[in-house]
């Protein structure tokens, strides 16, 4: 296998060579769980969502871990603004995380952690950093000393110099230096919290990630993702805090994906710009915002329209028309047609998708083989006597790349009103029996016919997506 990988720490395309021969250990930083995720939030699960499935068809064991942050300043004020306690707002937004992702055709990651499941190791962590000499505790917080760390600014090629005269750093007397960042934070009045060896509190933002990769996946890992947002200060911190601890590489590949800009300008919560996921599944469907996402290299930004999303639903239909003739053929042709040279042409294409994904994962040129797959096929189909087997070979790569970047091209008979109802109906019924997982699972199914629920105080809705 010849995977090459850009890696942000590096800054250059390398050789993916795994630390066990077969096997690929990924972590990807999940979502801090206060509001709804918009539609820049869905870019990484989607991004990454494809990274896992190449790796899988290239035959690689994935264990893929992404975690939830689940106690946080912004769950703590979000629940305090809604009169809620921290848990139900956090359940309630990881609820929705999920029907969002699998609307969007991401895979359930092997595990899920949550911070709060985590918090034994994390004070482990911490208080083995404090042996360590690497932090401190002051007045019930405890800091990392980042100097003390050298190889600190490795990923965000940021010196300590620079960092010490920018304007990110804030000047707090219970640090020993402005540019130490806390790893506990000591509880404040009718703060959730948990008991340390330092007192009451809660965990920093980014001692939870090295402490969940460390619990799930040990103290190296092949790969580590995020946004292009989580290099400085997320990701950064994260390799102080563990390599300070391990004396081994927290990661061998650093993978940052780009932002999407509205106009331009990165897209955020903070500068009120922001669109929705669900809002822009309802409009556009959740398949046309998966492929969209794709159309472009990960590392690339990505300008986000209406009318971009409009182009990359008649893509989409162009592949599924091909897909579809090819289904119509097979099923009224007797096939006795020759072969030709088409399974060799066939064979072409697929080589050619393996080589453009093997270039750091280069979904957009992946994409255009499936075009070019797509544009033979129609060509194949114009010739009057056509053989089975290569309607089959068509239809079976089409399944097999279209699969690797998460699509469907498959026609699918749409349900009828009478049997939503009666899957809504099976689904009631097994919330009244408490089979939670089989609910979910009737709900599921539903959204990947794009039957979007709203469950209501006057009973169920459904629409259409």
């Amino acid at each position: 296998m010849s995977i090459q990988v850009y890696n942000s720490l590096s800054k250059k395309k390398e050789l993916f060579v795994p630390l066990e021969e077969g096997k690929v250990k990924m972590y990807v930083c999940g979502p801090t769980v206060y509001n709804y995720i918009h539609i820049g939030n869905a870019r990484p699960p989607i991004v990454y969502d494809m990274v896992r499935r190449y790796l899988e068809y290239r035959g690689y064991d994935v264990t893929f871990i992404s975690n939830f942050t689940d106690v946080d300043d912004k769950i703590i004020r979000a629940a305090n603004e809604l009169g809620e306690e921290v848990f139900e707002v956090a359940n309630r937004f990881i609820e929705a995380y999920h029907q969002d992702t699998c609307a969007l055709g991401v895979k359930e990651a092997d595990i899920h952690p949550r911070v709060t499941e985590t918090i034994p190791e994390i004070i482990s962590f911490v208080q083995a950093l404090i042996e360590k000499g690497y932090a401190y505790e002051s007045k019930g917080d405890v800091y990392f000393r980042t100097r003390k760390f050298e190889g600190y600014g490795k990923l965000s090629s940021q010196s300590i110099e620079d960092l010490r005269s920018g304007a990110r750093i804030e000047i707090d007397e219970r640090k020993e230096d402005a540019l130490d960042f806390v790893l506990w934070k000591a509880a404040k009045e009718n703060e959730i919290s948990w008991n340390s060896p330092w007192g009451e509190g809660r965990p920093g933002w980014h001692i939870e990630c090295s402490a969940m990769v460390k619990k799930y996946l040990g103290d190296t890992i092949d790969i580590h993702a995020g946004g292009q947002d989580l290099t400085f200060p997320h990701h950064e911190n994260e390799i102080a805090q563990s390599e300070a601890l391990t004396g081994k590489p927290m990661a061998n590949y650093w993978l940052h994906n780009g932002f999407i800009n509205i106009d331009n300008e990165k897209m955020s919560k903070s500068l009120g710009n922001f669109v929705l996921a669900n809002e822009i599944i309802r409009q556009h469907s959740a398949e046309v915002v998966r492929f969209f996402m794709l159309t472009a290299h990960y590392r690339s930004p990505i300008n986000f329209s209406d009318e971009l999303l409009e182009g990359a639903k008649s893509g989409l239909e162009r592949l599924k028309t091909a897909v579809s003739s090819l289904e119509y053929r097979l099923n009224e042709s007797a096939g006795l047609g020759e072969t030709g040279d088409w399974l060799e042409k066939i064979t072409a294409l697929k080589d050619r998708f393996i080589k453009e994904m093997d270039d750091d994962f280069n979904s957009a040129n992946g994409i255009a083989v499936l075009f070019d797959l797509a544009k033979e096929a129609n060509r194949y189909l114009r010739e009057s006597n056509t053989s089975k087997e290569v309607l089959e070979v068509f239809l079976s790569q089409f399944n097999d790349l279209s699969n690797v970047l998460g699509i469907n091209l498959q026609t699918q008979k749409e349900l009828l009103d009478e049997e939503i109802e009666q899957l809504i109906e099976k689904r009631n019924q097994a919330r009244k029996d408490k089979d939670f997982a089989l609910a979910d699972q009737i709900r599921d199914e539903l959204k990947e016919q794009g039957i979007m629920l709203e469950d209501t105080a006057q009973g169920v809705r459904w629409k259409r997506g």
